[in-house]
């Protein structure tokens, strides 16, 4: 039987105060009616194979044991097998009774499509694929898919996320993302993309109507990054107006994800967001609609997590790693909620979660990173 729940108001601020005289202060913090923790796990990257199974599940639950509450994954992420071992460490962690699922957050995403634990052979064994799992049971048609692998009719989700609630043994997801949404927009208008993305949104809200998901969002590579005259831009505000006309004042369109570290700073330092008239930043932006974000790419696969200069790491408190620098960085941000990190090494998960017994930097220190050598 699937695990049943979902994160709750009770259940996130239970977990929170299982670390009161541990956790600093403001490590935890409270959006959307839930405790999320300011670190992540994220579960991107690694092999296609059942060592690297296991360690991402054991890095999840440790991670938990350690601070962090909220697990990302995605359908695509190593072919399947990084939503197995999400579930994989929700079902070590609540038959240990270590935490319970009311206290965890859950986030996946959808929009590739996924191949099943491993990739097929060559060009010939992809489109074969494609045509037996989704074309021929008709999920999709071919027409439906953007640069070749990416999706997100109504029909495409509604088939995604049933298939995500059971790689991952669940009843429900948390936040459920549309995956890099700007892929769409390479090969159609912005027309056509609204409808699209009004579509999905309406989709998305049928799925929480009926308890499959709490809440959705996007997540992006590209498109809270770029000028609103680049083809891929994602204006928050016309997003948030699709999902009020989808859902209503009520709508489920509450959280973000795009890359922020210390070489990709937009979502802070760029106005390119519209809002009522004026230029703002996506973190303006996202504030003033009511949206979490969340920082995804903390270290950038660990480019930002080397020879960081000295006013920097001085700034965000001398930590003992340029890794734990380069994350304080990003949970410190003024508007990040959480900063997800990959983490498949127990080895890992132990040195960035130090980070959560350490506040986050003070708004002045803050601030002294955008000042020319700290002064």
């Amino acid at each position: 039987m699937p695990l049943q729940g979902f994160a709750t108001t009770e259940g996130t601020a239970r977990y929170r105060e299982r670390f009161v005289g541990s956790a600093a202060e403001n490590h935890f913090r409270f959006e959307q009616d839930l405790w999320l923790s300011s670190i992540g796990v994220g579960t991107y990257l690694g092999g296609y194979d059942e060592e690297t199974d296991r360690a991402y599940a054991d890095a999840l639950a440790r991670a938990t044991e350690l601070g962090a509450n909220v697990f990302d994954t995605a359908a695509n992420y190593r072919f399947q097998r990084s939503e197995r071992s999400v579930g994989e460490a929700l079902r070590q962690l609540t038959g240990a009774r270590a935490a319970a699922r009311d206290e965890i957050v859950v986030c996946t995403k959808g929009g590739y499509l996924p191949f099943d634990s491993e990739p097929p052979k060559g060009a010939e064994g992809v489109r074969a694929y494609v045509e037996e799992t989704f074309v021929r049971p008709g999920i999709i048609e071919f027409a439906d898919l953007a640069a070749g692998s990416h999706c997100m009719t109504p029909r495409y989700l509604s088939h995604q996320i049933a298939q995500s609630l059971r790689n991952m043994d669940l009843e429900t997801i948390d936040v459920y993302y549309l995956h890099n949404p700007e892929t769409q927009l390479s090969v159609v208008t912005r027309a056509e993309f609204d409808a699209r993305l009004r579509a999905a949104f309406e989709q998305l809200e049928r799925e929480r109507a009926e308890g499959r998901i709490r809440a959705y969002g996007v997540a992006t590579w590209n498109g809270f990054r770029m000028q609103p005259e680049a083809r891929e831009h994602h204006p928050l505000e016309r997003m948030t107006e699709l999902a009020r006309e989808a859902g209503g004042e009520r709508h489920g369109f509450r959280f973000v994800q795009l890359p922020f570290n210390l070489a990709m700073p937009e979502a802070l330092l760029l106005d390119n967001q519209p809002y009522e008239g004026a230029r703002v930043s996506l973190l303006e932006a996202a504030k003033a609609l009511g949206v979490t974000v969340v920082a995804s790419a903390s270290l950038l696969q660990g480019q930002v997590a080397r020879d960081i200069p000295e006013h920097i790491s001085a700034a965000l408190g001398s930590l003992s790693s340029d890794a734990q620098t380069a994350v304080q960085f990003v949970r410190s941000t003024p508007g990040i909620t959480t900063a997800l990190v990959g983490m498949s090494r127990r080895a890992h998960v132990e040195e960035n979660l130090q980070l959560a017994r350490v506040a986050p930097a003070a708004t002045d220190d803050y601030s002294r990173l955008f000042t020319q050598e700290g002064e």
